[in-house]
């Protein structure tokens, strides 16, 4: 199947990519959170940031940046740790609120932009993702074929859309879970708490990362 494209072993490749979907990191959780606290709507527009940020990476991936930072040290290590600092920011933002007892509950406080803005930027500055997208795709698309522009664009399409499901399965889900808390602020308050204490985590995995 899509073999004409240059795309190989196609199946293999969807459950590769429901399992990397599947696997929790700061932009899913990122849009879960917005789901919770500020409804629908404005979920879509955290994922929305992420789809582009992904979106942005795979082309980089096929353009050959990866090889780029992968063999520019320097260049690798300066995006890592902003990644770092910006995830640590935002598990810091996220625990200082609860601290302050500022109810994260409390939907249409944040503006859309601001929304938007940072689940692209937690999206692009994930160093990893490129080399993962290269190292990951690479499998699948039949070096000898005549062009990999397509049978790139094709895995690049369906790892979206997989993303595109499960990012609409959180954002409702987050929407339910709001109902559920909007009588029950300390289950909310800790359920923040846990997801900033996660950001920082993933800051400290991150900047720890070789």
């Amino acid at each position: 199947m899509l073999a004409e494209y240059g795309v190989i072993n196609f199946w293999t490749y969807v459950v590769g990519a429901i399992f990397i979907v599947l696997v929790p990191g700061p932009n899913t959780l990122f849009v879960l959170k917005t789901g919770i606290g500020h409804g629908v709507k404005k979920g879509y527009l955290a994922a929305l940031g992420v789809w582009m940020g992904d979106a942005v990476l795979m082309f980089l991936a096929w353009a050959g940046v990866a090889a780029l930072i992968q063999t520019t040290p320097l260049l690798f290590h300066t995006v890592k740790y902003l990644g770092a600092l910006y995830l640590l920011w935002l598990g810091g933002k996220i625990l200082w609120s609860m601290a302050r007892n500022r109810d994260q509950q409390a939907g249409g406080v944040e503006p859309a932009s601001a929304i938007m803005k940072r689940s692209l930027v937690l999206s692009l500055t994930n160093p990893k993702a490129i080399l993962f997208y290269v190292s990951f795709f690479v499998q699948f698309i039949d070096v000898n074929a005549r062009g990999t522009g397509v049978a790139f664009l094709i895995l690049a399409t369906t790892l979206e859309l997989i993303s595109v499901l499960y990012m609409s399965f959180l954002i409702f889900s987050g929407a339910f879970v709001t109902r559920y808390l909007k009588s029950r602020k300390k289950l909310a308050r800790l359920g923040n708490g846990l997801i900033g204490l996660l950001f920082v985590g993933f800051a400290a995995r991150l900047a720890t990362l070789h």
